[in-house]
């Protein structure tokens, strides 16, 4: 028998009554044949693994976010996914009718496969990323910015200057319009080779088009974009579909000339915003560079550096050139992030719409009648469905909008490439819903859309500061309190963390103290370190009866404050330790780090009680002189310090 076991895990058996652990366990690291024995006494006997124990010691991988026991055979399909297809790591977010009713992370989002995957983790979406340009066109074609029949270039197109068309030879690009591009129909055909290599699409060979067209490494898109127009089409446009790259690299191009903002820039502030979308950002090449919270990307394969340093890296950090992919690849998000964007344009009334109805109807429908991709989005053949998929090295992706009210977002930091892996994807929501067997739950888990903002500390002593913000929209906020360096630790959806004012007495995250959580804007903490560095993060969370009472954080924008206490006066410093009366002065120590599920504060030692005064009079001070002011000084530091 085959299964395939986690490290580190205890299996246990119910044995005439009694709960026995297994004795002998053998497996490898990772994927292993497991060999499993239960001895009792001298008897060593064998027992076979039932699917239901499959399916347990399955989900004892590592599986974040709020977990509804309706929804294990949800997480039980997903588990047989990543197993089938030797996957690391998934994030998974369905809605229905406009609630996020399951987030959840599963596996692992670094490759030393020690962090688990959270639904906050961003990862790459690759080509999920032209809907986001598809619906950014859209948004400016129905404010009058730009019309869908305009042409692209040329003396009257919107790209009209002499950059790139100055290159141009093949005349029949002058005739491209936006609508093609949106379509694919726009005449390059990426399977068709140029200067003798076997693809037309640039992004497949970076350092032949910086060579080519007198360029740096990395190649900037827009040097992609004059490499392609430089050698012609491969078809007339509007006579066929052929999927491109770059018409919607070209597409982006076209959004920072109508709106003089970058592509990035009004993308973030007309499309994200509006939304309540935070968890989205262009991502970057190099795993140097990786931003907060974003997953890592495995890959067995390498290639030459677009760098052009000649160096072997691997295929997901270096290998390609991912900021140069920003309008038709290069977007990060978090699966839950992506769904809530794809309800702000689904055309339904659960949520408000950034698009009218006639411009979602436009952008759905295609323009030849049996052609299964529209502008952005693939669409069936009565529209019900919309979705889109994307593949890089180290990463896969899947979005889907249905009529009956369920989208989800499937986003993986590995691939497979047979056909029957991407039909396993595309199939695998459906799966869930299949499994889940209409058994939602009434909550919706998204996190607050408004951070709370303005963080400010006021120090009122060496060893206490007030701190505090501008509340968000939620209905609590969880201030984290880390010395020396920025937190990075964060909070976990479905967890509680119980805070205290005193340093260090609270739940810890990472290296991190939980100093308030709740629906307060400020707090005074005290038991801080003189002379020491301060980081604070505030997170808006919210937890109420729309949320199933689960918590749910908002972890992308936080107002972050680094603040320093002062130093005692250097007397004092020198003298502190040695004048502190030992029971009474001794400081607190601080507790062991308490777990994610810490239901009460840690434990703290007791304050020593100082003994009664004695009910005989006092003896009358000696005579002598007066105290010099250093003795002044050094009586009340001490005082202080009690």
């Amino acid at each position: 028998m085959t299964i395939y076991l986690p490290n580190n895990i205890t299996i246990f058996f119910q044995q005439s009554g009694k709960l026995v652990e297994s004795s002998y366990l053998r497996f490898a690291q990772n994927r292993a044949q497991a060999e499993l024995y239960l001895q009792v006494g001298s008897v060593k006997q064998w027992f076979t693994l039932v699917v239901g124990l499959v399916l347990t010691v399955l989900s004892a991988q590592a599986q974040t976010g709020v977990a509804e026991p309706a929804l294990a055979p949800c997480d039980a399909v997903v588990q047989a996914f990543l197993q089938r297809w030797d996957i690391p790591g998934a994030s998974v977010a369905i809605s229905k009718d406009g609630r996020l009713v399951y987030e959840r992370g599963f596996g692992y989002a670094n490759l030393a496969r020690t962090e688990p995957m959270q639904p906050a983790h961003l990862l790459r979406v690759a080509s999920v990323s032209k809907p986001v340009t598809a619906l950014a066109v859209m948004k400016l074609a129905e404010d009058g910015l730009l019309t869908l029949n305009h042409r692209v270039f040329g003396p009257e197109g919107y790209l009209r200057g002499t950059y790139y068309n100055d290159v141009i030879q093949d005349p029949r690009i002058y005739s491209i319009t936006v609508r093609q591009l949106l379509e694919h129909t726009g005449g390059w055909n990426r399977n068709a080779g140029v200067d003798d290599l076997s693809s037309s699409d640039p992004i497949d060979f970076p350092l032949y088009v910086a060579k080519a067209m007198q360029a740096s490494n990395p190649v900037a898109d827009s040097v992609l974009v004059r490499f392609v127009l430089s050698r012609g089409l491969n078809f007339t446009p509007g006579s066929r579909f052929a999927y491109s790259n770059m018409g919607y690299l070209i597409l982006g191009k076209i959004i920072e000339q109508v709106t003089g903002q970058s592509y990035a820039g009004w993308v973030q502030q007309h499309l994200f915003a509006p939304a309540g979308v935070r968890e989205a950002h262009l991502g970057r090449n190099l795993l140097a560079d990786k931003l907060e919270r974003e997953a890592e990307y495995f890959s067995k394969t390498s290639r030459e550096s677009c760098y052009g340093t000649g160096q072997k890296v691997p295929m997901p950090y270096g290998a390609w050139n991912l900021e140069a992919m920003h309008a038709h690849g290069g977007w990060l998000f978090s699966a839950r992030d992506l769904v809530r964007l794809v309800l702000a344009v689904d055309g339904s009334a659960t949520r408000p719409d950034l698009l009218t109805a006639a411009t979602i109807d436009t952008m759905t429908t295609s323009d030849e009648p049996n052609r299964r991709y529209a502008k952005g989005w693939l669409v069936n053949k009565d529209r019900s469905t919309w979705w889109h998929t994307g593949s890089l090295d180290g990463t896969a992706s899947c979005v889907v909008r249905t009529a009956a009210g369920y989208t989800w977002a499937i986003l993986l930091n590995g691939r497979a490439l047979p056909n029957r892996f991407w039909h396993d994807l595309e199939e695998l929501g459906w799966d869930c819903l299949r499994a889940a067997d209409g058994r939602w739950p009434a909550y919706d888990l998204f996190a607050p859309e408004q951070n709370a903002a303005r963080l400010q500390a006021r120090l009122l002593g060496p060893t206490t500061a007030r701190l505090s913000w501008h509340n968000g929209n939620g209905t609590g906020r969880l201030l984290v309190l880390q010395e020396k360096t920025p937190l990075t630790a964060l909070p976990e959806d479905g967890t509680n963390y119980v805070a205290d004012a005193g340093f260090g007495r609270g739940a810890t995250l990472g290296a991190g103290a939980v100093v308030a959580a709740g629906p307060d804007s400020a707090v005074t903490v005290r038991d801080l370190e003189p002379g020491r560095t301060y980081f604070a993060r505030v997170m808006e969370y919210r937890q109420n009866a729309l949320s199933g009472e689960h918590p749910v954080y908002a972890l992308d924008g936080n107002p972050v404050l680094e603040f320093r206490t002062p130093a005692l006066p250097p007397v004092l410093a020198r003298r502190s330790k040695p004048t502190r009366p030992a029971a009474a002065g001794a400081r607190r120590k601080r507790p062991a780090k308490a777990t994610v599920r810490a239901s009460r504060p840690a434990p703290a030692a007791a304050r020593a009680t100082p003994p009664p005064a004695s009910p005989t009079a006092a003896a009358p001070p000696a005579a002598g002189p007066a105290p010099s002011y250093l003795a002044r000084l050094l009586a009340a530091g001490r005082a202080w310090l009690r």
